[in-house]
Protein backbone atom coordinates (compact mmCIF):
# COMPACT_ATOMS: atom_id res chain seq x y z
CA UNK A 1 0.00 0.00 0.00
CA UNK A 2 1.24 3.24 -1.17
CA UNK A 3 1.90 6.17 1.99
CA UNK A 4 -1.21 8.07 -0.53
CA UNK A 5 -3.70 5.02 0.15
CA UNK A 6 -2.95 5.35 3.77
CA UNK A 7 -3.57 8.30 4.34
CA UNK A 8 -6.86 7.75 1.99
CA UNK A 9 -7.80 4.73 4.31
CA UNK A 10 -7.00 6.75 7.27
CA UNK A 11 -9.77 9.32 6.34
CA UNK A 12 -12.02 6.80 5.18
CA UNK A 13 -11.92 5.02 8.31
CA UNK A 14 -12.37 8.06 10.79
CA UNK A 15 -14.89 10.74 10.37
CA UNK A 16 -13.29 13.05 12.18
CA UNK A 17 -9.12 13.07 12.21
CA UNK A 18 -6.89 15.07 13.14
CA UNK A 19 -3.15 15.40 12.05
CA UNK A 20 -1.04 16.96 14.37
CA UNK A 21 2.12 16.87 16.46
CA UNK A 22 2.42 15.06 19.42
CA UNK A 23 -1.16 13.94 21.18
CA UNK A 24 -4.09 15.55 22.40
CA UNK A 25 -2.64 14.86 25.71
CA UNK A 26 0.42 15.77 24.89
CA UNK A 27 0.89 18.00 22.05
CA UNK A 28 4.15 19.00 20.66
CA UNK A 29 3.61 22.27 19.30
CA UNK A 30 1.38 25.35 20.32
CA UNK A 31 -0.32 25.04 17.11
CA UNK A 32 -1.04 21.22 17.64
CA UNK A 33 -2.30 22.44 21.33
CA UNK A 34 -4.83 25.43 20.74
CA UNK A 35 -6.45 23.13 17.93
CA UNK A 36 -6.79 19.66 19.73
CA UNK A 37 -7.82 21.54 22.64
CA UNK A 38 -10.77 23.45 20.78
CA UNK A 39 -11.72 19.99 19.06
CA UNK A 40 -11.99 17.76 22.34
CA UNK A 41 -14.23 21.39 23.92
CA UNK A 42 -16.81 19.60 21.42
CA UNK A 43 -17.05 16.47 23.81
CA UNK A 44 -17.37 14.37 20.50
CA UNK A 45 -14.61 11.08 19.59
CA UNK A 46 -11.91 11.98 17.03
CA UNK A 47 -9.11 10.17 15.83
CA UNK A 48 -5.65 11.40 15.92
CA UNK A 49 -2.37 10.87 14.22
CA UNK A 50 1.01 12.35 15.60
CA UNK A 51 3.03 13.24 12.49
CA UNK A 52 6.28 13.68 14.37
CA UNK A 53 5.75 10.04 14.53
CA UNK A 54 5.14 9.12 10.84
CA UNK A 55 7.54 11.25 8.84
CA UNK A 56 6.20 9.89 5.62
CA UNK A 57 2.72 11.04 6.11
CA UNK A 58 3.95 14.05 7.55
CA UNK A 59 5.50 15.17 3.72
CA UNK A 60 2.90 13.27 1.89
CA UNK A 61 -0.19 15.31 3.80
CA UNK A 62 1.11 18.19 2.38
CA UNK A 63 0.73 16.89 -0.92
CA UNK A 64 -2.58 15.35 -0.71
CA UNK A 65 -4.01 18.20 1.14
CA UNK A 66 -2.20 20.98 -0.92
CA UNK A 67 -1.79 22.40 2.43
CA UNK A 68 1.73 23.27 3.73
CA UNK A 69 1.35 22.99 7.61
CA UNK A 70 0.11 21.40 10.47
CA UNK A 71 -1.92 20.74 12.22
CA UNK A 72 -5.01 19.39 9.95
CA UNK A 73 -8.28 18.82 10.73
CA UNK A 74 -10.45 16.80 8.29
CA UNK A 75 -14.28 15.46 8.94
CA UNK A 76 -15.97 13.35 6.58
CA UNK A 77 -12.88 13.09 4.57
CA UNK A 78 -12.62 17.05 4.02
CA UNK A 79 -9.73 19.58 4.91
CA UNK A 80 -11.70 21.73 7.30
CA UNK A 81 -8.20 23.84 7.96
CA UNK A 82 -5.51 24.37 9.79
CA UNK A 83 -5.27 26.56 13.80
CA UNK A 84 -6.57 29.51 12.73
CA UNK A 85 -9.59 28.60 11.05
CA UNK A 86 -10.12 25.90 13.82
CA UNK A 87 -10.39 28.28 16.16
CA UNK A 88 -12.77 30.80 13.93
CA UNK A 89 -15.28 28.17 13.82
CA UNK A 90 -14.67 27.02 17.91
CA UNK A 91 -15.19 30.96 18.94
CA UNK A 92 -18.06 31.23 16.31
CA UNK A 93 -19.54 27.95 17.44
CA UNK A 94 -19.69 26.04 14.04
CA UNK A 95 -17.04 23.70 14.90
CA UNK A 96 -19.07 22.20 17.47
CA UNK A 97 -22.13 21.54 15.14
CA UNK A 98 -19.80 20.13 12.50
CA UNK A 99 -18.24 18.00 14.61
CA UNK A 100 -21.67 16.53 16.08
CA UNK A 101 -22.69 16.39 13.02
CA UNK A 102 -20.20 13.83 11.53
CA UNK A 103 -20.58 11.82 14.78
CA UNK A 104 -23.97 11.33 14.94
CA UNK A 105 -23.58 10.05 11.38
CA UNK A 106 -21.06 7.75 12.41
CA UNK A 107 -23.45 5.88 15.46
Amino acid sequence: MSIMDTIKEQLDSNDIILYMKGSPQQPQCGFSAKTSQALMACEERFAYINILDNPEIRENLKVYSNWPTFPQLYIKGELVGGCDIISELYESGELKEMVAKASSKSE
